[in-house]
């Protein structure tokens, strides 16, 4: 066969369809009214002529078998919630109101964690849709990878738009070799990708922290600098004691942000040399002056930043419109171990400490570094000093500055009292700032919390107003309020009664709002019921 005239012919039909046989009239054919049949004609005899002339190709490699998935299926009930939830991902993603019915793609991550929780196996029909709603949302993806198991790393090497599966997994799918399979470790650590590598030195160092400190260590001085800083960040987990001398010797390293967070990590260790360095820069600088009428703590910002300072992680240079002896002052006291504080100023406690005066207008700065360090140390009692009774009418509390530096402390005091210091705080102060302090409690939220907010919400609709100001607590509490509240709530769903100052309608848009937020909370209880083993 000529391929060459072929070809040809079949451009030239190709042509005379795209400009019409008005315009253009093929070799061999006429113009007139039948020039388009002939046209069509001509195409299928071409078309037949250009696949006669083909050899079959090679028939592809059959890809191997899925693997088995060992765990156990999920109950049949929650094999069916679990279609109503993936199949609910298109209907939310318009916007305007949503009416009283539930945002069930909202509640796909609870579910998810609920059956991980229990150890259910994905059923392989759900995976093609488990899969693309993980790719359209990041946040689902750890979750989702977890519940999908190994059959959807199968899947993601059949489909390039499931491949984010196969990025989100260290090594692809493939198995991490164990600490004690050295051979295995150190040629994956030398010659896998970064994403390997990065996968291979949080697994060791989760359950050898020795181990992958060492490895580490082998190839320190050969790193990339970015590389250096995403592996040093891997030994936050079991950090300890028996990691300062490696810290220690990351401080002198050539990357500015290498060393900054060893300091970080050598500043959380509080028997390290670097935490002792800093408790006596930081004690030079703070003491009580008892001179005046009352004991005043009194500050000495330091006078300049030494090499010693820098190598230790304090940066130099002030940000634009800061002053230098302030930001140096920031730096050394949030280094300082809190421990010391009491006896370097008279035995006082951390509540003691805080409620002294600060003399020369220091206090704010020095009380923000001392939050930082609460919160760096996970240091209870000064977070508890630091952000006051719930019911202080200081914005930020003795010494936070803002919402995001209190809910910050409060991730440092464990669920119960978390839970009772937000609900004071809705209690004196309402919803209106509470939003990002009922993001750090523990779900579902604590009995005194979900009535310190269903109250607020009802007070709300008492003022008249419309609740869209308070869609994102309304929101919370679909996800993290206790499905048990659901019968309290009863109450609210009647359309009320609306005061003359009114906004036109909010009754009933809160009765709405209420019975989605009644019929989430059902919803979720049957989710649970669903998943309970039989």
């Amino acid at each position: 066969m000529n391929t060459t005239s072929t070809s040809s012919t079949w451009e030239n039909l190709v042509t005379a369809a795209l400009l019409g046989t008005d315009r253009r009239t093929p070799p061999g054919l006429g113009p007139g009214r039948e020039a388009p049949v002939a046209l069509l004609d001509a195409a299928a005899v071409e078309t037949v002529r250009r696949r006669a002339g083909l050899r079959p190709a090679r028939a592809a490699r059959r890809p191997e078998p899925a693997p088995e998935d060992p765990r156990p299926a999920l109950p049949d009930a929650a094999v069916r919630r679990l279609a109503m939830l993936l199949a609910d991902r298109s209907a939310t993603a318009g916007a305007g109101r949503r009416g009283a019915a539930p945002d069930l793609m909202e509640l796909l991550p609870q579910w998810l964690a609920a059956a991980n929780t229990q150890g259910y196996a994905a059923p392989p029909h759900a995976l093609p849709a488990l899969l693309d709603a993980a790719r359209g949302r990041t946040d689902l993806r750890p979750a989702a990878l977890t519940f999908a198991g190994p059959r959807a790393l199968w899947l993601a090497r059949l489909n390039p738009d499931w491949r984010f599966a196969l990025r989100a997994t260290p090594g692809g799918g493939a198995a991490l070799p164990g600490p004690e399979e050295t051979a295995r470790v150190r040629q994956l650590w030398q010659e896998g990708l970064f994403a390997e590598r990065v996968g291979l030195l949080a697994a060791i160092r989760a359950r050898e922290p020795a181990a992958a400190r060492e490895l580490l260590a082998a190839t320190w001085s050969t790193e990339r600098a970015e590389d250096r800083l995403m592996f040093l960040d891997s030994l936050r987990t079991g950090l300890g004691p028996e990691d300062e001398p490696f810290l220690e010797q990351a401080l002198s390293d050539r990357s500015r942000n290498v060393r900054a967070t060893a300091a970080e990590l050598l500043s959380a260790l509080p028997d390290s040399a670097l935490a002792a360095r800093m408790a006596d820069r930081a004690g030079a600088c703070v003491a009580v002056d008892h001179t005046r009428d009352a004991p005043t703590i009194s500050v000495e910002a330091p006078h300049e930043c030494d090499a010693g300072m820098e190598r230790d992680g304090v940066v130099a240079k002030a940000p634009a419109g800061r002053g230098e002896r302030s930001w140096w002052l920031g730096q050394v006291v949030e280094a300082a171990p809190l421990g010391t504080w009491p006896g370097r100023l008279g035995g006082r406690t951390a509540r003691e400490i805080v409620a002294l005066p600060v003399a020369d207008d220091w206090q704010s700065e020095l009380h923000a570094a001392w939050c930082r360090a609460a919160v760096r140390q996970r240091d209870a009692e000064w977070s508890r000093a630091l952000l006051g009774v719930p019911a202080a009418p200081e914005a930020g509390g003795p010494g936070a500055v803002s919402l995001a530096e209190r809910a910050k402390l409060l991730g440092a005091l464990d669920a119960d009292e978390r839970a009772e210091w937000v609900a004071g705080f809705i209690g004196t102060h309402g919803l209106s700032e509470a939003f990002q302090l009922l993001g750090v409690c523990a779900v579902p939220w604590a009995a005194p919390l979900g009535r310190a907010v269903v109250d607020a919400l009802n007070i709300a609709r008492d003022a008249g107003s419309y609740p869209w100001s308070f869609s994102g607590v309304m929101g919370l509490a679909e996800r993290c309020l206790d499905p048990s509240e659901a019968g309290r709530l009863d109450g609210l769903l009647a359309i009320p009664d609306e005061p003359e100052d009114a906004s036109p309608g909010a009754g009933g848009y809160w009765a709405e709002a209420f019975q989605r937020l009644v019929t989430t909370l059902r919803l979720r209880a049957a989710m649970t019921e669903e998943l309970k083993p039989a």
